[in-house]
């Protein structure tokens, strides 16, 4: 199974190595990498250059874009591969054998989608641990609870893509908790839990930079939830306060 990895970057020179290195060590050897670059201004761009030269299975787009969701949408569209997933500039996988993991359950059980554990770590000391996200074995009926795998560990096939479309562009901050609801409220699709970690990410996303910027994703999140019709507040309460306890995972 040939599986797109898509990374998308913009400024990122000071990690974008690390993400890089972290795909290109895995054990499994059926990896493509789409790189979608909005068009830094940093170095990055010379620095995926050099990692494109020595790798032919590298491929990048550096052009200007409405954001990181039309960014990968466009990974989505330029990718080759049967199984998708993204792994963002910041972050890195978490071991060697990870995407190997991944793509022998997904074929021994016949799987649309998978998705595991993430681990939140300092920017700077990426063996400091902020925080856990842990997930569980997939029930449809948690949705309303608020319950959501963390999107950088969710692994799809192609065809799932081609059913539901792309990341909708209305949303600037929640279009992939918009994309997941879609997806996973789907009854013909089959998903599977791997109780694996496979994204470390660096604190300090868009989504949680700041108060306005998480109060902005509340009120998407919220608007996300009506259309998908999995709730209303109590749902999106729901929702927020299950990462409270992330926090405290030992």
């Amino acid at each position: 199974m040939k599986v797109s990895l898509i990374v998308s970057t913009y400024n990122s020179k000071d990690f974008i190595k690390d993400c890089l290195d972290s795909i290109l060590e895995q054990c499994y050897n059926n990896i493509e990498i789409i790189i979608i670059d909005g068009k830094s201004t940093d170095g990055t761009v010379e620095l995926l250059k050099s990692y494109c030269n020595l790798n032919s299975n590298i491929f990048l787009v550096s052009e200007k874009d409405r954001g990181i969701y039309d960014a990968l949408n466009k990974g989505v569209c330029k990718a080759s591969g049967e199984l998708i997933g993204f792994v963002h500039s910041d972050d890195f996988l978490a071991t060697s054998t990870i995407i190997s993991e991944i793509s022998k359950k997904i074929i021994m059980e016949n799987l649309d989608g998978i998705y595991g554990d993430l681990h939140y770590v300092h920017k700077h000391n990426t063996n400091k641990i902020i925080r856990k996200w842990e997930s569980c074995d997939f029930n449809r009926s948690l949705l309303k609870n608020g319950w959501m795998p963390a999107h950088p560990t969710f692994f799809l096939k192609k065809s799932v893509y081609e059913k539901h479309g792309l990341f909708d562009l209305n949303y600037s901050i929640s279009s992939d908790y918009d994309f997941m609801l879609r997806v996973l409220l789907d009854e013909t699709l089959k998903f599977g839990y791997l109780p694996k970690i496979i994204i470390k990410m660096r604190v300090g996303g868009i989504s949680n930079r700041n108060l306005s910027s998480i109060i902005k994703k509340s009120l998407e999140d919220y608007r996300a939830i009506k259309k998908n019709n999995v709730g209303g507040y109590i749902t999106l309460i729901k929702k927020n306060l299950s990462k409270v306890k992330q926090f405290f995972k030992n």
